[in-house]
């Protein structure tokens, strides 16, 4: 099974890439992002751990934890979100490795991963190789205006608190151009996946 990782900014439309890859290519798509959503309903993995660490006033009436009130917490005090990312990113990485072999188990031939923080949790490590979404700072901007309702500044500061463009580039095997027509990017990809 080939496993594609995919990275990238805010902003640069790597879940359209993704569905691209699903509906035309058959690809398995794991998002690390929801998988640390799903690590956290009751009975899951971290559920209880999350508990402990925030108490029990995180957790709202259907027994499911209030991230937003989470969230509040972890930007107030830098600790918790050390601690918070101490359960919730190994997890995440043990259920996609899980997931991943299971796939492969089930005659799967692509499988594509993509996560925020790719490299920082060392993804590229099981990945046979992985693909940078590159979108122009301005069009990430008014994406995320459009798209999520941010100020200017709110994506900027969000855009500059990730990894730069040239981090991405020096560290992936291809960059997929996502600034035109999507018809481009979905030649690029193609190109990508007869390599």
């Amino acid at each position: 099974m080939r496993i594609i990782g995919i990275t990238g900014g805010v902003g640069a439309g790597k879940s359209t890439v993704l569905d691209h890859l699903r509906e035309e290519y058959d690809a398995f798509v794991i998002q690390a992002d929801k998988v640390g959503h799903m690590v956290m309903e009751p009975g899951e993995r971290c559920y209880d751990a999350v508990i402990d660490l925030f108490g029990e006033q995180i957790i709202k009436a259907d027994k499911t934890i209030d991230r937003k009130q989470v969230s509040d917490v972890v930007f107030a005090e830098a600790g918790k979100l050390h601690k918070l990312n101490g359960i919730i990113h190994p997890a995440v990485k043990e259920y996609i490795l899980e997931t991943l072999r299971r796939e492969l188990e089930n005659g799967r031939q692509l499988a594509v991963v993509e996560a925020a923080l790719f490299f920082d949790d060392h993804y590229e490590e099981f990945c046979d190789e992985v693909w940078y979404i590159f979108v122009k700072e301005e069009t990430r901007i008014q994406r995320l205006m459009k798209s999520r309702g941010y100020t200017v500044e709110k994506a900027k500061s969000i855009i500059r608190s990730q990894a730069s463009d040239v981090f991405f580039r020096e560290h992936t095997d291809l960059v997929i151009d996502n600034n035109g027509d999507f018809y481009q990017t979905c030649l690029q990809i193609k190109k990508g996946l007869l390599q």
